[in-house]
């Protein structure tokens, strides 16, 4: 009787082992293989910081002045760049909602260039948002990466807004005569630029500042000059917290601050340029401001710290989003 019951619970335990779950690699589900919408939350006292991602692009090696080769692929083999495919470099813009106005800093490339750019639109919409509701924006400057975004194929991407930029850098970027004097290789970029601003402008929503001039409460427009004529940073304060939005101070975060005199090709006046980081540098580090950089990694959001020799880029850790209302 013992020996039949060993056989029959023997029995079930062999059949339950034939028809239990197989497990190998064949039975995983299929890879979903894409990121998650790129937009990441931070509040500045009492307003809304959502950053932007648009994309990224590789940027050349020798597109980068002023450091040797040795010493460039040094500084990249610390930060774990490969840089055989050029140093890969992201496109932000950053949308803040001050509590009265709904505020976008730089727009993105829309389709002015490649398949690996081109996204703040559908970004804007997974952040909770539409184009309509943005009422002012903020150009840094009128480089096609970062005003191609606010044309949606001849037409306003963001019809209700304002959109302002600094004088000095539309009397450069939009003038005709500038542009027909520019060498060959740089006329796309003044056309690329006209082409943008002009559904504002034909409408007369383009607002050109100058120096000194207060556009919205909470921003001080800070004058960053370099990278191009009128290039201009954007300071944000809420509750004693400050946010400087400042654009193309850097495109290579594993180069530019280590060795903040690194310029790049396309930088109007490249000593300008390195003044202009060398100062802003100084001030974020020694103020502690919070920073969002347009080539900085996304989220792009983050401090400055000094060092011995130089400075580190100290980004931010990603978080719930604190509001004081929780």
């Amino acid at each position: 009787m013992k020996h039949s019951v060993r056989r029959t619970l023997l029995a079930i335990a062999l059949a339950c082992a034939s028809v239990g779950p197989q497990i190998s690699a064949a039975s995983a589900p299929a890879q979903q293989q894409t990121q998650v919408p790129g937009y990441y939350r931070m509040m500045l006292g009492n307003m809304e910081v959502t950053a932007l991602y648009d994309g990224y692009t590789n940027l050349q090696t020798k597109l980068f002045h002023n450091i040797s080769e040795p010493d460039m692929q040094k500084l990249l083999a610390r930060m774990f760049v490969d840089s055989t495919s050029g140093i890969q470099t992201a496109v932000n813009a950053f949308l803040v909602n001050t509590g009265t106005h709904l505020v976008l800093v730089d727009a993105g490339t829309a389709q002015c260039f490649g398949p690996t750019l081109g996204a703040i639109q559908s970004n804007l919409r997974a952040a909770g948002y539409q184009p309509e509701q943005v009422d002012t924006v903020l150009l840094t400057h009128l480089h096609p990466d970062h005003a191609c975004g606010i044309n949606d194929q001849g037409k306003a991407a963001f019809p209700n807004a304002t959109l302002y930029v600094a004088k000095a850098e539309a009397d450069y970027w939009l003038s005709k005569e500038i542009a027909q004097k520019a060498p060959q290789a740089a006329q796309p970029m003044f056309k690329l630029s006209q082409e943008a601003v002009a559904p504002y402008e034909a409408q007369g929503r383009l607002k050109r500042y100058a120096p000194g001039d207060s556009l919205i409460p909470g921003v001080e427009v800070v004058s960053t000059p370099g990278h191009t004529p009128g290039h201009s940073a954007y300071l944000f304060s809420s509750a004693g917290q400050n946010l400087l939005l400042w654009g193309d101070i850097v495109h290579s975060h594993s180069l530019q601050f280590a060795q903040p005199k690194v310029s790049l090709e396309f930088d109007t006046d490249s000593e300008q340029a390195i003044a202009t980081r060398l100062k802003v540098f100084a001030d974020a580090a020694k103020k502690q401001l919070w920073i969002g950089g347009a080539h900085l990694p996304f989220p792009g959001l983050g401090h400055v710290r000094a060092e011995k020799s130089g400075y580190a880029w100290v980004p931010i850790e990603y978080a719930p989003v604190a509001s004081k209302k929780s």
